[in-house]
């Protein structure tokens, strides 16, 4: 007979490190396989595949996908309901965003219909991103409204995602007021359950919101407070240093803002995906960060 295993997959998650995430699923992979524990063995292997596509394995990420699809139960929701959402992120994540978008709308429609909260949101809170920008608050007040009514702490915990995104949705709508409203409440989220390195990114939109707003000298200070806080643990952060010099810049202290941009530059320049996409802005980092003298 089949046995059970019982693993909180998600507490076992470490997303700034795929790669360590990845090998510690794959080693509790035998144990679970010999326990005959299918349903486990599928969700185990749909979170591998996660990892694998957030370290940019994209082949290996669908193979993956393909054994837990094979093996998937028919009684097994939640099995079901992880396939759906994870092959959706893996497309989502090479590009293949017309694919995404089909398999979290059929990972929504799924949970919803077997009573899985959890998943809903999460299906709601990637279409809150990948959709059009008139689509994607929809999708996210109606993840934030499940999450809200919700008793169960795992859906619960969705919450400071769910305003941090919808913040952005408001800032580039230029909604800044909206906007600075809802990075506020996922500060308050994180803080409240301790989760320092993402409050601090919290802290970090609500200082750019401040700046959208014209309100120079606070956006100022709340990202000087950051500076204080990461020089203190040695950790270098070129959005802050950004967000200072384009700060300093808006007070009319170019001088003082030079060697912020250089930072800046110097640190975002080794940042890939900003190196590919967005040159024009490190180009302007580099010549406001140039000494004229």
């Amino acid at each position: 007979m089949a046995g059970s295993t019982h693993l909180d997959l998600d507490e076992l998650w470490d997303f700034d490190q795929p790669q360590a995430t990845e090998q510690k699923f794959r080693d509790l992979l035998p144990e679970v396989r010999d326990s005959g524990d299918v349903t486990t063995t599928c969700e185990l292997l749909t979170q591998i595949a996660r990892a694998q596509g957030l370290q940019g394995h994209f082949e290996a990420a669908h193979n993956t996908l393909h054994e837990a699809e094979a093996l998937l139960p028919q009684s097994a929701p939640l099995a079901h309901a992880r396939y759906l959402l994870e092959r959706g992120r893996v497309f989502n994540t090479s590009g293949d965003r017309r694919s995404a978008r089909r398999l979290f709308l059929e990972a929504w429609e799924f949970s919803r219909e077997h009573g899985l909260d959890v998943f809903a949101v999460d299906a709601a809170h990637m279409l809150g991103i990948i959709e059009p920008p008139d689509e994607q608050e929809r999708w996210n007040l109606e993840a934030i409204r499940i999450a809200e009514a919700s008793g169960d702490h795992r859906v619960r915990r969705w919450l400071c995602s769910l305003y941090y995104n919808l913040g952005w949705t408001y800032h580039d709508a230029g909604r800044y007021d909206e906007a600075l409203e809802l990075f506020r409440r996922a500060l308050a989220c994180h803080q409240e359950v301790g989760q320092i390195r993402r409050a601090r990114i919290a802290r970090w939109a609500v200082g750019r919101a401040l700046r959208s707003l014209e309100r120079y000298d606070e956006a100022l200070a709340v990202q000087e407070a950051l500076l204080v806080e990461l020089d203190a643990i040695n950790v270098t952060d070129g959005y802050v240093y950004e967000e200072i010099g384009e700060c300093l810049l808006a007070l009319g202290r170019p001088d003082e803002a030079r060697p912020f941009f250089k930072r800046a530059y110097d640190a975002l320049s080794n940042v890939e995906w900003l190196v590919q996409q967005t040159p024009e802005r490190l180009a302007r980092l580099h010549a406001l960060g140039v000494d004229e003298d």
